[in-house]
């Protein structure tokens, strides 16, 4: 049998190391031609050949990088928490990724992370109680990689003593707490809301719920059988969930009037308030307090979309009804008009 001329591992001249490649990365597995890179590589094929998702290994340590760690966190966390604090952890790890992405997991230190957490400082954009968060949730990517025993216990252990950061330490400022909006400059403020928009406010001022609960609410989530005279709104998920479970928010009179509108003809999954509603109020008031006319190239514009759409739909009947000579007398009709 002829000698293969392509032999794994391949050696990287310019290092002299034996290396291979997965998914478009260098894996190094030591010294070429030695019995510990040869038998560095075939841990490694047997390790993917039972977990084809297996992250990166360092090839002096073998040890996980960081930036497969956090691509693993990532896809595991992906269908768990919500968009917000999804792209809060996602802001978090962009510090982490930028500076450490290409080391060791299992070198990581709280040195390291209080360099990730000066960049955060450097910033400027992230107040004291918002940075002392992004730290805990990089402490938490690799408290799951100890779960999944691509990193050391001793890691997370040394990450868990940096101490937060303390109010008025140097470099640091604090939000102003929150106040609440009188009703004044709520009532005020309605007349220049579109009609959805107002709607879901004043739901809101009357209810208590938080925007997340009422821009996420369905029509399947309204029970109106529950109680006589009351209806019971019951979110499917909200921020508290974990401490007290189901949280079903009672409607009355007032509520059922302002939502009354907004369930007519829709089903069960669909939205109460929808998006595009709401961006067709405002697109329609801005058409009402306009000043000054059309322009004739608007006009034109209007009129070559109307007569598009007009052939999209008369041609999509045609092909319903699989009538070609419908569809060439509707084409002659139209080079016919221009």
């Amino acid at each position: 049998m002829p000698r293969l001329k392509n032999q794994y591992p391949k050696n990287c001249r310019d290092r002299n190391q034996a290396f291979s490649w997965h998914n478009g990365k260098r894996i190094y597995h030591g010294v070429w031609g030695t019995s510990e890179a040869k038998k560095s590589y075939d841990r490694f094929i047997a390790a993917l050949l039972e977990n084809p998702a297996l992250p990166l290994r360092d090839g002096k340590t073998g040890d996980v990088f960081v930036s497969e760690l956090v691509a693993g966190f990532v896809d595991y966390i992906e269908t768990r928490l919500d968009r917000t604090e999804l792209l809060h952890f996602k802001r978090a790890i962009g510090y982490l990724v930028e500076i450490y992405g290409a080391h060791a997991a299992n070198e990581f230190s709280p040195k390291k992370l209080k360099v990730c957490r000066n960049q955060m400082l450097k910033a400027g954009t992230m107040c004291r109680g918002q940075i002392n968060k992004h730290i805990g949730r990089i402490i938490r990517i690799f408290a799951w990689g100890v779960e999944e025993e691509y990193v050391q216990p001793n890691v997370v252990a040394a990450l868990r003593e940096v101490k937060n950061l303390q109010r008025g330490e140097q470099g640091t400022y604090d939000n102003p707490p929150r106040q609440e909006v009188s009703d004044d400059v709520v009532k005020r403020t309605l007349p220049f809301m579109s009609p959805t928009v107002a709607t879901m406010v004043k739901l809101q001022r009357l209810t208590g719920m938080r925007p997340s609960e009422i821009y996420r609410m369905t029509v399947g989530n309204i029970d109106k059988t529950r109680d006589v005279g009351l209806w019971y709104y019951t979110p499917e998920h909200h921020k508290t969930e974990r401490y007290i479970g189901e949280k079903p928010i009672p409607l009355g009179k007032p509520e059922q009037d302002l939502l009354a509108p907004y369930l007519v003809d829709k089903k069960p999954s669909e939205s109460v308030f929808s998006p595009r509603m709401a961006m067709q109020e405002w697109y329609a008031e801005r058409r009402k307090n306009r000043q000054s006319g059309i322009t004739p190239s608007q006009q034109e514009r209007d009129r070559r979309r109307a007569k598009k759409v007009t052939v999209y739909f008369f041609t999509f009947v045609c092909l319903c009804s699989h009538n070609s000579l419908s569809i060439l007398t509707l084409r002659c009709q139209i080079a016919r008009d221009g």
